[in-house]
């Protein structure tokens, strides 16, 4: 992995012992996706390796839609942060 697993979870967790919440989830989700999404610049042909990138994406809409209908303040500021939904 190229990205500080820690900090991403620091930077986004709701309270202190907090590591699986929805915010926490999608923040992982996304550095992942970045990563893979590097990764096939210079792999085209790894197609294993590219269903589970969409199997993150749909993972990540999923967890965006629960956290659009429970928390509309949180989902908006979370999209910002991560930079999603240009």
């Amino acid at each position: 992995m190229a990205f500080d697993k820690e900090a991403v979870i620091k930077k986004y967790q709701l309270h202190e012992s907090d590591r699986g919440s929805a915010p926490v989830q999608i923040a992982l989700l996304t550095e992942r996706i970045n990563d893979l999404t590097d990764h096939f610049r210079t792999h085209k042909k790894d197609h294993h390796s590219r269903r589970g990138l969409m199997m993150m994406v749909g993972k990540r809409r999923r967890l965006l839609e629960y956290l659009k209908s429970n928390d509309l303040d949180k989902y908006r500021q979370l999209i910002e942060d991560l930079g999603l939904r240009h």
